[in-house]
């Protein structure tokens, strides 16, 4: 995996990460150096990240101690920008690809969110299928119901494990 040099970070991560100082310039709310840290690291990961997982990192990355509430602050902060999705079922974080990927920001419309989960190597994939959200609208709406936000959560085997 090739490293961004300085930040150790695998290569493309930092361009994602400039995408979303970007959209939170566009917002006037601050990517912090710490929110930028916490995305980095759950962009970086292969896996869904738990937040006391993402303190050990970054207690091991800046040689010092930081509190847990430093980091669940960060990762509401990213959250509410929709920059990284939590996954219930794993209680962890991902990072919204989609959006930082795309650079389209999810105002004005319903944020769906799609994910298959492996339950044999726990790696995660976003879905971001229109289809999806089409028919969960139509039988919403059908039932007076106005969804502002969704996610959905498959567990099964991923192509490499089944």
């Amino acid at each position: 995996m090739t490293q961004t040099a300085g930040t150790g970070l695998p290569a493309g991560i930092e361009a994602l990460l400039e995408q979303a100082a970007s959209l939170c310039a566009a917002r006037s709310v601050r990517l912090t150096d710490m929110r930028r840290l916490v995305l980095g690291l759950v962009l970086a990961a292969e896996r869904p990240l738990g937040a006391y997982e993402l303190l050990e990192q970054i207690r091991a990355s800046r040689g010092r101690p930081v509190a847990p509430p430093t980091v669940y602050r960060a990762l509401d902060f990213l959250m509410e920008q929709g920059l990284i999705h939590k996954i219930e079922r794993l209680s962890a974080f991902v990072g919204c690809r989609h959006m930082l990927e795309s650079g389209h920001a999810c105002h004005g419309h319903v944020h769906a969110a799609q994910f298959l989960i492996c339950s044999a190597c726990g790696r995660v994939t976003e879905l971001d299928d229109p289809h999806i959200l089409k028919a969960l609208l139509e039988v919403t709406k059908a039932r007076g119901f106005t969804m502002r936000q969704t996610t959905i959560e498959a567990e099964g085997l991923c192509a490499a494990c089944g």
